[in-house]
């Protein structure tokens, strides 16, 4: 599953000079909690979230000094501390150093970017031009609806083996070239090595949501990653 299949694809953005209430405007007439800012060529130059708006409103009401004590003792707002806070332009008040991704990035990979980076959200990006976007509740409804896989009395032992091997293959680290699957009698005999204990971990996880599987034997040993490339 990637980008291209799970982003919401009518993106609602906004150019470097609409007004911060057009942008706000635009949030709450599309049930939307971010609105990139992009060029007259769609390339995107930022995004403004909820946040952004919040951080806006908590700033300006923290730390203000009445006019007589900031004369006596001058202002703590700095130019940046201005702007952001004051400024009635989208460009001013954008984060600028946004996340992209592209059409074909695995869903997997934009969650731990997700988690990685502590965003929300990020445009997908296609010949320079926004695309979708990707936010976590995409992500969710993903998973609400991804398939579950299953098997019964009448799935062969050579068709439990792809699927078991199926499964392995999407778990993060694991090499299915160091593995060994045997699948005999509807018995799952699963040997080789892995880099850590969460990565075995994450194979029995990866087996244990195959409904129907059966009976499953895991045995896996201990090489560091570093090892491979001795």
């Amino acid at each position: 599953m990637q980008a291209q299949d799970i982003m919401t694809q009518n993106v609602i953005s906004a150019p470097a000079e609409a007004t911060v209430q057009e942008v706000t405007d635009l949030m709450i007439e599309n049930h939307i909690s971010a609105v990139p800012i992009v060029d007259s060529e769609g390339a995107v130059l930022g995004l403004i979230s909820e946040g952004d708006l919040m951080r806006r409103v908590e700033g300006s009401q923290k730390g203000v000094k009445s006019w007589w004590l900031s004369f006596f003792t001058g202002s703590s707002e700095t130019a940046t501390d201005f702007v952001a806070l004051r400024s009635r332009r989208a460009k001013d008040i954008m984060t600028r150093d946004v996340v992209v991704v592209a059409p074909d990035t695995p869903a997997g990979d934009i969650a731990r970017l997700l988690e990685k980076k502590r965003i929300k959200r990020v445009p997908v990006v296609s010949g320079g031009k926004v695309v979708g976007i990707v936010a976590r509740a995409n992500l969710l409804h993903a998973l609400a609806s991804a398939p579950v896989v299953s098997v019964n009395t009448l799935t062969s032992d050579r068709e439990r083996r792809e699927i078991v091997m199926a499964a392995l293959a999407r778990v993060p680290g694991l090499n299915s070239v160091h593995l060994n699957v045997v699948v005999e009698g509807g018995r799952v005999n699963v040997w080789g090595v892995v880099g850590s204990d969460a990565i075995e971990d994450a194979a029995r996880v990866a087996l244990d949501n195959i409904e129907g599987l059966g009976p499953v034997s895991v045995n896996l040993g201990r090489v560091p990653d570093y090892a491979w490339g001795m």
